[in-house]
């Protein structure tokens, strides 16, 4: 391990419907979360030694024309793309920056400008890097009239329903919880309240998946500043800083595609082995987190996401969800902000979004969110294609 990481400043703005805000480009999201960033920090841009920027759609450099409009200072800014797990892989490279000594202070930057509607596919003259997920997808469980995206994780609830007995109610009551919690959310692009009923009973996606219990796509920008231990001391940030206890990436196993596992396809095993990384950097266990962002694109992904972060046991997830150990009052928070669901899902965006909702919680800053005596935080953020990123978040201790 290498030197320690906080973040000292975050920023994000209010997730829109693609489209809604007239003028609204990706330069304009990107400046006013990294402006966010860098005034809670209380640093000017001229601090940043490295920026590393995510997003999914685009040409190249649009992180250099994002960043431009913060600053020009010269300083090397990298262009990341690893499709949902975006942002915080911009996040795990920031990080590296520092923890491996080449920088003390770096900004972690993701957007996305999205169309309306489903994702589609954007090059249609070259191998689709989805092809063998799509490939097993179709051999197990067919091919329906519904976009991919939830045909892949309804297939893994699907699964998930045949060897545990977990119920379409069940699913639903984690889009109920999501939409409850964005209530208190401004960043969140919706902030509706709706019954289980209401769940249950909108549009059907893909079995078991209503639209309420899908994410949206969504226009917006988070940002994160990062800093080693002795650029928290020169600038006076020990308050404010939140230490980065550990953090891992992982991509696919052959168990994604030599199990014939739905569940496994859409990276069960990278999540769990990600997890069991972080834990071990960290000396903490899943019993130790109090509040959690995990990436709930579809309420199938946040059930078994349950699991493979050790949250509950195996096949234990719709007993989890029941029993109200997901939300306040219960054995952990998940999802505060709304989640993916109903904050929505700017692709290159969210895992920063994620960074600032927990970096709020440690400091005790999320307002009517805030979840009692919030300690230690966990983010997982996946992309399928693929990769998995967690990461756990401590209260700084810096003499």
């Amino acid at each position: 391990m290498g030197r320690k990481v906080y973040v000292v400043g975050v920023g994000m703005t209010k997730f829109e419907k693609p489209g809604s805000k007239e003028g609204w480009d990706y330069p304009q999201m990107a400046k006013e979360s990294g402006t966010r960033a860098l005034a809670d920090a209380g640093i000017p841009y001229d601090a940043v030694e490295q920026v590393a920027v995510g997003y999914c759609y685009g040409d190249s450099t649009c992180g250099q024309r994002a960043v431009y409009e913060i600053g020009l200072s010269g300083v090397p800014i990298y262009n990341v793309n690893n499709n949902c797990a975006t942002g915080s892989t911009a996040l795990y490279m920031a990080k590296q920056f520092i923890e491996g000594g080449l920088a003390d202070c770096v900004m972690a930057l993701g957007f996305e400008k999205m169309e309306k509607g489903s994702l589609g596919v954007k090059y249609t003259d070259r191998t689709n890097p989805m092809d063998h997920h799509a490939k097993l997808m179709i051999e197990t469980r067919g091919f329906a009239k519904a976009p991919p995206a939830p045909q892949f994780f309804g297939n893994a609830g699907r699964e998930h329903m045949e060897k545990y007995g977990t119920t379409a109610e069940q699913f639903a009551k984690i889009g109920w919880k999501n939409h409850k919690h964005s209530v208190n959310n401004p960043y969140s692009q919706f902030q509706d309240e709706y019954s289980l009923e209401d769940i249950l009973n909108a549009p059907m996606v893909y079995e078991p998946l209503t639209k309420l219990q899908c994410c949206p796509t969504s226009d917006g920008s988070g940002s994160a500043i990062l800093a080693s231990e002795e650029f928290v001391k020169q600038h006076g940030l020990q308050e404010q800083a939140v230490e980065i206890a550990g953090m891992a990436m992982t991509t696919d196993y052959p168990s994604t595609f030599d199990e014939k596992s739905c569940i496994k396809l859409v990276g069960y095993d990278m999540t769990r082995s990600a997890a069991g990384k972080v834990y071990e950097q960290s000396g903490c266990g899943p019993e130790d987190v109090d509040v959690v962002e995990l990436h709930d694109c579809f309420s199938a992904n946040e059930m078994i996401t349950y699991e493979g972060l050790g949250l509950c046991p195996e096949g234990k997830a719709g007993e989890f969800v029941d029993s109200g150990a997901n939300t306040y009052g219960g054995q952990v928070v998940v999802n505060p902000s709304g989640g993916l669901i109903s904050k929505g899902h700017p692709l290159g965006a969210t895992g920063l979004a994620q960074c600032a909702e927990l970096s709020w919680q440690i400091r005790g800053q999320a307002d009517a969110r805030q979840v009692d005596g919030a300690k230690v935080a966990l983010q997982h953020n996946l992309g399928l294609g693929g990769a998995a990123v967690v990461a756990l978040y401590k209260k700084a201790e810096i003499a």
